[in-house]
Protein backbone atom coordinates (compact mmCIF):
# COMPACT_ATOMS: atom_id res chain seq x y z
CA UNK A 1 0.00 0.00 0.00
CA UNK A 2 2.88 2.41 0.77
CA UNK A 3 4.40 1.67 -2.63
CA UNK A 4 1.05 2.35 -4.29
CA UNK A 5 0.72 5.67 -2.50
CA UNK A 6 4.25 6.58 -3.57
CA UNK A 7 3.31 5.75 -7.15
CA UNK A 8 0.34 8.10 -6.94
CA UNK A 9 2.57 10.80 -5.47
CA UNK A 10 4.97 10.32 -8.39
CA UNK A 11 2.13 10.98 -10.79
CA UNK A 12 1.07 14.11 -8.93
CA UNK A 13 4.60 15.44 -9.01
CA UNK A 14 4.35 16.03 -12.77
CA UNK A 15 1.62 16.51 -15.37
CA UNK A 16 -1.25 14.30 -14.29
CA UNK A 17 -2.19 12.32 -17.37
CA UNK A 18 -2.90 8.78 -16.15
CA UNK A 19 -6.06 7.65 -18.00
CA UNK A 20 -6.50 11.31 -18.95
CA UNK A 21 -8.57 10.64 -22.07
CA UNK A 22 -11.00 8.23 -20.45
CA UNK A 23 -11.41 10.39 -17.35
CA UNK A 24 -12.11 13.57 -19.33
CA UNK A 25 -14.57 11.91 -21.68
CA UNK A 26 -16.52 10.24 -18.87
CA UNK A 27 -16.66 13.59 -17.10
CA UNK A 28 -17.97 15.31 -20.25
CA UNK A 29 -20.62 12.62 -20.67
CA UNK A 30 -21.89 13.00 -17.13
CA UNK A 31 -21.94 16.80 -17.31
CA UNK A 32 -24.23 16.56 -20.35
CA UNK A 33 -26.80 14.46 -18.49
CA UNK A 34 -29.94 16.54 -18.07
CA UNK A 35 -32.58 13.93 -17.38
CA UNK A 36 -34.80 14.23 -14.33
CA UNK A 37 -35.97 10.62 -14.36
CA UNK A 38 -34.16 7.31 -14.67
CA UNK A 39 -35.95 5.21 -17.27
CA UNK A 40 -35.00 2.52 -19.78
CA UNK A 41 -34.99 5.15 -22.52
CA UNK A 42 -32.79 7.64 -20.65
CA UNK A 43 -30.41 4.87 -19.51
CA UNK A 44 -30.10 3.58 -23.07
CA UNK A 45 -29.01 7.02 -24.25
CA UNK A 46 -26.35 7.21 -21.53
CA UNK A 47 -24.97 3.73 -22.18
CA UNK A 48 -24.81 4.27 -25.96
CA UNK A 49 -22.60 7.31 -25.47
CA UNK A 50 -20.61 5.58 -22.74
CA UNK A 51 -19.90 2.58 -24.97
CA UNK A 52 -18.50 4.89 -27.68
CA UNK A 53 -16.26 6.58 -25.09
CA UNK A 54 -14.99 3.26 -23.74
CA UNK A 55 -14.19 1.84 -27.17
CA UNK A 56 -12.39 5.03 -28.24
CA UNK A 57 -10.31 4.68 -25.07
CA UNK A 58 -9.37 1.15 -26.24
CA UNK A 59 -11.59 -0.76 -23.86
CA UNK A 60 -12.40 -4.11 -25.47
CA UNK A 61 -15.85 -4.20 -27.08
CA UNK A 62 -16.93 -7.17 -24.97
CA UNK A 63 -15.80 -5.34 -21.83
CA UNK A 64 -17.54 -2.13 -22.88
CA UNK A 65 -20.75 -4.11 -23.43
CA UNK A 66 -20.43 -5.71 -19.99
CA UNK A 67 -19.90 -2.33 -18.33
CA UNK A 68 -22.91 -0.75 -20.05
CA UNK A 69 -25.15 -3.73 -19.30
CA UNK A 70 -24.19 -3.76 -15.62
CA UNK A 71 -24.69 0.00 -15.37
CA UNK A 72 -28.18 -0.33 -16.83
CA UNK A 73 -29.09 -3.06 -14.34
CA UNK A 74 -27.90 -1.03 -11.35
CA UNK A 75 -29.66 2.16 -12.43
CA UNK A 76 -32.94 0.39 -13.14
CA UNK A 77 -32.88 -1.30 -9.74
CA UNK A 78 -32.12 1.91 -7.88
CA UNK A 79 -35.06 3.34 -5.99
CA UNK A 80 -35.34 7.05 -6.59
CA UNK A 81 -37.88 9.79 -6.91
CA UNK A 82 -37.76 12.55 -9.46
CA UNK A 83 -34.16 13.73 -9.60
CA UNK A 84 -32.92 17.29 -9.57
CA UNK A 85 -29.35 16.11 -10.23
CA UNK A 86 -28.86 12.57 -11.58
CA UNK A 87 -25.10 12.97 -12.15
CA UNK A 88 -23.86 11.64 -8.76
CA UNK A 89 -26.18 8.65 -9.09
CA UNK A 90 -24.80 7.74 -12.53
CA UNK A 91 -21.20 8.27 -11.48
CA UNK A 92 -21.61 6.24 -8.31
CA UNK A 93 -23.18 3.38 -10.27
CA UNK A 94 -20.40 3.53 -12.88
CA UNK A 95 -17.74 3.43 -10.16
CA UNK A 96 -19.43 0.36 -8.71
CA UNK A 97 -19.46 -1.34 -12.11
CA UNK A 98 -15.80 -0.55 -12.84
CA UNK A 99 -14.70 -1.80 -9.43
CA UNK A 100 -16.56 -5.04 -10.06
CA UNK A 101 -15.03 -5.43 -13.55
CA UNK A 102 -11.53 -4.83 -12.17
CA UNK A 103 -11.96 -7.05 -9.10
CA UNK A 104 -11.17 -10.67 -10.01
CA UNK A 105 -13.26 -13.57 -8.82
CA UNK A 106 -10.06 -15.08 -7.47
CA UNK A 107 -7.20 -13.26 -5.80
CA UNK A 108 -3.54 -14.20 -5.98
CA UNK A 109 -1.08 -13.20 -3.28
CA UNK A 110 2.39 -14.13 -4.54
CA UNK A 111 4.09 -13.93 -1.15
CA UNK A 112 1.38 -16.05 0.45
CA UNK A 113 1.77 -18.63 -2.31
CA UNK A 114 5.54 -18.72 -1.73
CA UNK A 115 5.04 -19.29 1.98
CA UNK A 116 2.55 -22.10 1.33
CA UNK A 117 5.03 -23.77 -1.04
CA UNK A 118 7.81 -23.48 1.57
CA UNK A 119 5.64 -25.29 4.09
CA UNK A 120 5.35 -28.13 1.56
CA UNK A 121 9.14 -28.04 1.01
CA UNK A 122 8.76 -27.38 -2.70
CA UNK A 123 9.62 -24.34 -4.82
CA UNK A 124 6.87 -22.17 -6.24
CA UNK A 125 7.17 -22.33 -10.03
CA UNK A 126 6.11 -19.25 -12.00
CA UNK A 127 6.25 -19.02 -15.80
CA UNK A 128 5.98 -15.68 -17.59
CA UNK A 129 4.42 -15.22 -21.02
CA UNK A 130 3.95 -12.32 -23.42
CA UNK A 131 5.22 -10.91 -26.70
CA UNK A 132 8.63 -9.31 -27.11
CA UNK A 133 9.07 -5.73 -26.00
CA UNK A 134 6.50 -5.64 -23.18
CA UNK A 135 9.04 -5.79 -20.34
CA UNK A 136 8.70 -9.47 -19.52
CA UNK A 137 12.34 -10.07 -18.59
CA UNK A 138 12.53 -6.87 -16.52
CA UNK A 139 9.31 -7.86 -14.75
CA UNK A 140 10.94 -11.14 -13.76
CA UNK A 141 13.90 -9.22 -12.35
CA UNK A 142 11.55 -6.87 -10.47
CA UNK A 143 9.71 -9.81 -8.93
CA UNK A 144 13.05 -11.39 -8.00
CA UNK A 145 13.96 -8.18 -6.17
CA UNK A 146 10.56 -8.10 -4.46
CA UNK A 147 11.05 -11.66 -3.27
CA UNK A 148 14.52 -10.77 -1.94
CA UNK A 149 13.11 -7.84 0.03
CA UNK A 150 10.67 -10.23 1.67
CA UNK A 151 13.30 -12.80 2.58
CA UNK A 152 12.70 -15.32 -0.21
CA UNK A 153 15.24 -16.82 -2.61
CA UNK A 154 14.70 -17.37 -6.32
CA UNK A 155 16.36 -18.67 -9.45
CA UNK A 156 15.86 -17.41 -13.01
CA UNK A 157 15.36 -19.78 -15.94
CA UNK A 158 16.46 -18.36 -19.32
CA UNK A 159 13.70 -20.04 -21.30
CA UNK A 160 13.76 -17.55 -24.16
CA UNK A 161 16.30 -19.40 -26.28
CA UNK A 162 15.16 -17.78 -29.52
CA UNK A 163 15.65 -14.01 -29.30
CA UNK A 164 19.23 -12.80 -29.70
CA UNK A 165 20.52 -11.30 -26.49
CA UNK A 166 17.69 -12.58 -24.30
CA UNK A 167 19.87 -14.93 -22.26
CA UNK A 168 22.51 -12.26 -21.66
CA UNK A 169 19.81 -9.77 -20.69
CA UNK A 170 18.47 -12.07 -18.00
CA UNK A 171 22.01 -12.93 -16.86
CA UNK A 172 22.80 -9.23 -16.44
CA UNK A 173 19.76 -8.83 -14.21
CA UNK A 174 20.80 -11.92 -12.27
CA UNK A 175 24.30 -10.56 -11.71
CA UNK A 176 22.99 -7.22 -10.46
CA UNK A 177 20.57 -8.89 -8.08
CA UNK A 178 22.77 -11.80 -7.02
CA UNK A 179 20.28 -14.32 -8.38
CA UNK A 180 21.43 -17.49 -10.17
CA UNK A 181 20.40 -17.85 -13.83
CA UNK A 182 20.01 -21.33 -15.32
CA UNK A 183 20.68 -21.17 -19.06
CA UNK A 184 21.74 -23.22 -22.06
CA UNK A 185 22.67 -22.13 -25.59
CA UNK A 186 20.42 -20.37 -28.08
CA UNK A 187 18.20 -22.82 -29.89
CA UNK A 188 18.08 -25.16 -26.88
CA UNK A 189 14.85 -26.76 -25.71
CA UNK A 190 13.18 -24.14 -23.49
CA UNK A 191 11.36 -26.82 -21.52
CA UNK A 192 14.69 -28.47 -20.71
CA UNK A 193 16.05 -25.16 -19.40
CA UNK A 194 13.00 -24.74 -17.17
CA UNK A 195 13.32 -28.35 -16.01
CA UNK A 196 16.98 -27.78 -15.04
CA UNK A 197 16.00 -24.66 -13.10
CA UNK A 198 13.34 -26.51 -11.14
CA UNK A 199 15.78 -29.31 -10.26
CA UNK A 200 18.35 -26.70 -9.21
CA UNK A 201 15.79 -25.04 -6.94
CA UNK A 202 14.86 -28.36 -5.36
CA UNK A 203 18.47 -29.35 -4.74
CA UNK A 204 19.43 -25.94 -3.30
CA UNK A 205 16.19 -25.35 -1.33
CA UNK A 206 15.42 -22.23 -3.36
CA UNK A 207 11.95 -20.82 -2.77
CA UNK A 208 10.85 -19.68 -6.24
CA UNK A 209 11.62 -20.51 -9.87
CA UNK A 210 10.96 -17.63 -12.30
CA UNK A 211 10.86 -18.82 -15.92
CA UNK A 212 11.37 -16.46 -18.86
CA UNK A 213 9.89 -17.56 -22.19
CA UNK A 214 10.05 -16.52 -25.84
CA UNK A 215 7.52 -14.11 -27.27
CA UNK A 216 8.62 -13.62 -30.85
CA UNK A 217 5.18 -13.31 -32.52
CA UNK A 218 1.92 -13.81 -30.66
CA UNK A 219 0.37 -15.60 -33.64
CA UNK A 220 3.25 -18.05 -34.09
CA UNK A 221 2.01 -21.63 -33.87
CA UNK A 222 5.57 -22.80 -33.17
CA UNK A 223 5.82 -20.41 -30.25
CA UNK A 224 2.55 -21.59 -28.75
CA UNK A 225 3.62 -25.22 -29.14
CA UNK A 226 6.83 -24.38 -27.28
CA UNK A 227 4.94 -22.64 -24.47
CA UNK A 228 2.50 -25.52 -24.17
CA UNK A 229 5.44 -27.92 -23.88
CA UNK A 230 6.94 -25.86 -21.04
CA UNK A 231 3.63 -25.97 -19.20
CA UNK A 232 3.27 -29.72 -19.77
CA UNK A 233 6.81 -30.54 -18.62
CA UNK A 234 7.05 -28.11 -15.72
CA UNK A 235 3.40 -27.73 -14.65
CA UNK A 236 3.97 -24.21 -13.28
CA UNK A 237 2.03 -23.19 -10.21
CA UNK A 238 1.32 -19.80 -11.79
CA UNK A 239 1.23 -18.69 -15.41
CA UNK A 240 1.63 -14.92 -15.57
CA UNK A 241 0.93 -12.84 -18.67
CA UNK A 242 2.98 -9.65 -19.04
CA UNK A 243 1.54 -6.85 -21.16
CA UNK A 244 2.21 -3.27 -22.17
CA UNK A 245 -0.63 -0.89 -21.29
CA UNK A 246 0.23 1.34 -24.24
CA UNK A 247 -0.48 -1.31 -26.87
CA UNK A 248 -4.24 -0.88 -26.43
CA UNK A 249 -6.29 -3.19 -28.62
CA UNK A 250 -3.23 -5.28 -29.45
CA UNK A 251 -2.95 -6.06 -25.74
CA UNK A 252 -6.52 -7.34 -25.70
CA UNK A 253 -5.73 -9.65 -28.62
CA UNK A 254 -2.60 -10.91 -26.85
CA UNK A 255 -4.43 -11.58 -23.59
CA UNK A 256 -7.18 -13.44 -25.43
CA UNK A 257 -4.74 -15.60 -27.39
CA UNK A 258 -2.45 -16.53 -24.49
CA UNK A 259 -5.44 -17.26 -22.28
CA UNK A 260 -6.99 -19.52 -24.90
CA UNK A 261 -3.77 -21.38 -25.74
CA UNK A 262 -2.06 -21.81 -22.37
CA UNK A 263 -4.33 -20.29 -19.71
CA UNK A 264 -3.51 -17.21 -17.66
CA UNK A 265 -3.56 -17.20 -13.87
CA UNK A 266 -2.64 -13.54 -13.47
CA UNK A 267 -1.21 -10.54 -15.32
CA UNK A 268 1.42 -7.85 -14.88
CA UNK A 269 0.66 -4.60 -16.70
CA UNK A 270 3.64 -2.39 -17.57
CA UNK A 271 3.95 1.30 -18.57
CA UNK A 272 0.84 2.06 -16.57
CA UNK A 273 2.18 5.52 -15.72
CA UNK A 274 2.08 6.58 -19.39
CA UNK A 275 -1.38 5.20 -20.19
CA UNK A 276 -3.59 8.19 -21.09
CA UNK A 277 -6.43 6.08 -22.49
CA UNK A 278 -6.97 3.50 -19.73
CA UNK A 279 -8.66 0.88 -21.86
CA UNK A 280 -6.03 -1.81 -21.35
CA UNK A 281 -6.20 -1.70 -17.57
CA UNK A 282 -9.98 -1.88 -17.64
CA UNK A 283 -10.09 -4.77 -20.13
CA UNK A 284 -7.37 -7.22 -19.03
CA UNK A 285 -9.03 -8.62 -15.90
CA UNK A 286 -12.38 -8.98 -17.63
CA UNK A 287 -10.98 -10.59 -20.79
CA UNK A 288 -8.75 -13.11 -19.00
CA UNK A 289 -11.05 -13.76 -16.00
CA UNK A 290 -7.89 -13.49 -13.89
CA UNK A 291 -6.39 -10.75 -11.74
CA UNK A 292 -3.82 -8.12 -12.56
CA UNK A 293 -1.40 -8.58 -9.67
CA UNK A 294 1.27 -5.94 -10.33
CA UNK A 295 1.68 -2.67 -12.21
CA UNK A 296 5.04 -1.70 -13.69
CA UNK A 297 5.93 1.97 -14.02
CA UNK A 298 9.64 2.30 -14.80
CA UNK A 299 13.01 0.66 -15.42
CA UNK A 300 14.23 0.31 -11.82
CA UNK A 301 13.85 -2.94 -9.94
CA UNK A 302 11.61 -1.31 -7.34
CA UNK A 303 9.25 0.11 -9.98
CA UNK A 304 6.56 -2.49 -9.41
CA UNK A 305 3.50 -2.09 -7.19
CA UNK A 306 0.55 -4.28 -6.21
CA UNK A 307 -2.52 -3.77 -8.37
CA UNK A 308 -5.47 -1.98 -6.79
CA UNK A 309 -8.91 -1.66 -8.47
CA UNK A 310 -9.54 1.44 -6.35
CA UNK A 311 -6.40 3.10 -7.71
CA UNK A 312 -7.53 2.52 -11.31
CA UNK A 313 -11.13 3.62 -10.74
CA UNK A 314 -10.09 6.72 -8.80
CA UNK A 315 -8.09 7.79 -11.84
CA UNK A 316 -11.13 7.38 -14.09
CA UNK A 317 -13.78 8.76 -11.72
CA UNK A 318 -12.14 10.80 -8.93
CA UNK A 319 -14.13 10.64 -5.72
CA UNK A 320 -14.62 14.41 -5.73
CA UNK A 321 -16.77 14.09 -8.85
CA UNK A 322 -19.42 12.27 -6.83
CA UNK A 323 -20.27 15.62 -5.20
CA UNK A 324 -21.38 17.21 -8.48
Amino acid sequence: MIALLNLLCDFRGREFYLFDQLRKNVSKLVKKISITEISPKSISKITRELKDILIKSEVAVVTADAICESLSVILLKTEHARLSNPKPLVLSALREVLLDILSPKKEIDILKRVEEAKMKRTPLIIAFFGVNGVGKTLSIAKLGKLLQKNGYSSVFAAGDTFRAGSIQQLQQHGEKLGIRVIAQTYGSDAAAVAFDAVNHAISKNIDVVLIDTAGRIETSSNLMAELKKICKVIEPDLKIFVGDALTGNALVSQVTLFNEKIGIDASILNKIDADVKGGAAVSVTHISSSPIIFLGKGQNYDDIVPFSPDFIVNNIIPAKQLNL
